[in-house]
């Protein structure tokens, strides 16, 4: 019984093993403490400012443009330039624009229009860094570890999903927004100071400057690899249908429960978190497509269980299964792209990467927001999750090859070990990792967002 649970067990050999993984595992946790903090302060000030669902759905709309232009553009960069460069600068500027939410909130009146703006300035630097950051694994991780970076990368997640959110609901309810920006940019600064202490990642030989043509030769690779192809179109589907989290303050008025916010937020995190505290099977796992397929549906099965029960500890309860079948999806998904794609283009695909688990998440909050306009929050979410479940069923017959994909005869995966020295059977076989992330750690879908 006790080999049985030591199985289960994380496998703690990236962050033995690497230096710049533990600097990125706890820079990523300090950011992501701070950013909840915004994360949760924007909506709720817009829904304070406004009074409309819309008016709150909107910030994904903002966001849109600035998300795919840069998002696109920071996976060339990715692999044209010290890849560290990157990382800190967009840091940084993820920074200043704390200190922007900050003062605004300190003003007598403070003014709705500089929170679309900081929201759009976050998304154009997110997408220039977070191809940075998803390339960057591969990189410090040796690939026979790359599995266990994803679980790693996905506990660090969790860990500030839930205190994260419950704490930042509670300092917004009763100490108010000046006080939740402050702390983001406190944790923003100490994240700064842990970057520029990162390793150079420098380009590889003869990279091409960043360019439109190198995008499009990216873009092509991913439209003719349909196991990619599904992974993103199946991420893109399940957060465009199924993601309400900009909602949640009109939820918790319709269930009368204003003091379940935080825990909303942070519910999913606890079912990611089971899934992690749980992931040794991980690196044992072949059939990854499975789980980008089932963990995708069982998010939306679960969304919309949420949406259709009235009762507030059944929500939370369905938003935590949400989040442990978005955390199966997002390890298949992870696994699958470190697997198979050439290193020469992995900013690129990060790039793309980029669009497919955070489009959906943007264009998720105007569809929720609207609709929560027109019918109210509940009809909003389970109709989503059903629309969710539809869609994945639909994207699995049309692209088979993602069910059947097996990284033990994969041609791509076989050529990637090849690449990188790994004989065939060994360890790094198994699996790899990625967020959030939406992240990136794994990133499902809503985790990976920054600030």
């Amino acid at each position: 019984m006790t080999s049985k649970l030591a199985a289960l067990m994380p496998d703690l050999a990236p962050w033995r093993s690497s230096r710049d993984f533990r600097l990125l595992w706890s820079q990523g946790l300090v950011t992501y403490l701070g950013s909840v903090m915004a994360l949760i302060a924007l909506p709720l000030q817009i829904k304070e400012l406004t009074g409309s669902p819309l008016a709150v759905g909107v910030m994904g709309a903002v966001e849109l443009v600035p998300l795919v232009v840069f998002g696109l553009y920071g996976g060339a960069l990715a692999d044209a330039v010290d890849r560290r460069k990157v990382i800190v600068l967009t840091e940084a500027g993820m920074g200043l624009l704390a200190v922007v939410l900050l003062l605004n909130a300190m003003l007598p009146q403070p003014a709705l229009w500089p929170l679309y703006v900081v929201a759009a300035s976050v998304a154009a630097l997110a997408g220039l860094q977070r191809p940075a950051l998803d390339s960057l694994l591969a990189r410090i991780v040796p690939h026979d570890q790359l599995a266990a970076a994803a679980a790693l990368n996905a506990l660090r997640w969790q860990a500030g999903a839930i205190a994260g959110p419950a704490a930042a609901g509670l300092v917004v309810a009763y100490a108010g927004n000046i006080p939740a920006y402050a702390t983001t940019v406190v944790c923003f600064t100490l994240s700064i100071l842990m970057c520029r202490r990162l390793s150079p990642v420098p380009p590889a030989e003869h990279a091409a400057k960043p360019s439109w043509r190198g995008i499009a030769e990216g873009a092509r690779y991913a439209w003719s690899r349909p196991v990619l192809l599904g992974t993103y179109a199946i991420d893109l589907a399940a957060m465009f249908f199924a993601f309400p989290n900009t909602i949640f303050p009109f939820l918790a008025d319709e269930l009368d429960a204003d003091w379940s916010l935080g825990l909303m937020y942070s519910a999913g995190a606890v079912g990611s978190l089971v899934v992690s505290l749980t992931s040794g099977w991980v690196s044992r796992t072949r059939r990854h497509g499975l789980l980008v397929v089932f963990g995708a549906a069982g998010w939306g099965l679960a969304m919309a269980a949420a949406g259709w029960t009235s009762q507030v500890w059944l929500v939370l309860m369905c938003l935590a299964l949400a989040g442990a079948g978005d955390m199966v999806s997002g390890l298949g998904r992870s696994t699958i792209w470190n697997q198979t794609i050439p290193d020469r283009l992995r900013g690129r695909l990060a790039g793309i990467e980029v669009l497919s688990y955070s489009i959906g998440p943007q264009l998720g909050q105007v569809r929720a927001g609207a609709m929560a306009g027109w019918t109210g929050a509940r009809p909003a979410i389970w109709t989503g999750g059903l629309a969710c479940v539809a869609a994945v069923g639909l994207l699995t017959i049309t692209l088979p090859k993602l069910l059947s994909y097996d990284a033990r005869t994969d041609e791509d995966a076989a050529r990637r070990r090849a690449d990188e020295g790994v004989e065939p059977g060994s360890p790094g076989t198994a699996g790899a990792g990625s967020q959030d992330a939406g992240p990136t750690a794994v990133t499902p879908g809503p985790g990976g967002e920054q600030l």
